[in-house]
């Protein structure tokens, strides 16, 4: 993929180093006081506390990465990534297709904010509506 856009990179890197799971690398991508906060306000303080969750909420999990768009800001750039999650349960199952949007803030070259959305918490209470 080519990028046209510093802060996409930075976004990009940081979510190459996440899926590796390579926490200490992905935390380099942000600052130092990020705010990060995922699906149902669960706010997280840094790059190894989402390993740490994603690693008791799946087996494995990977993005399939969609889309990228951004707006850029005074101050700021306003990166959005779209795309599906793919992996194992922590009962074994597979699956894929689980949407995702992640909504990142890059400022001076770091990720200085990173809000996660995305269908997991769906699938586990309903596990009949995930696709297979």
């Amino acid at each position: 993929m080519s990028i046209e856009n510093q802060a996409v990179q930075i976004v990009s890197d940081f979510l190459a180093a996440s899926m590796a799971p390579d926490p200490v690398k992905a935390a380099t991508f942000m600052s130092s006081d990020v705010r990060i906060t995922f699906t149902g306000g669960r706010v997280m303080p840094s790059a190894t506390e989402i390993t740490a969750f994603n690693a008791a909420r799946y087996n494995w999990v990977k993005k399939e990465l969609g889309q990228f768009d951004w707006t850029e800001h005074a101050d700021h750039t306003v990166v959005y990534s779209n795309g599906t999650l793919y992996g194992e349960w922590p009962d074994g199952r597979s699956f894929s297709g689980n949407r995702y949007l992640d909504r990142f803030e890059v400022r001076d070259g770091k990720i200085t904010r990173m809000d996660v959305w995305n269908d997991s918490a769906e699938w586990i209470l309903v596990p009949e509506i995930a696709k297979p």
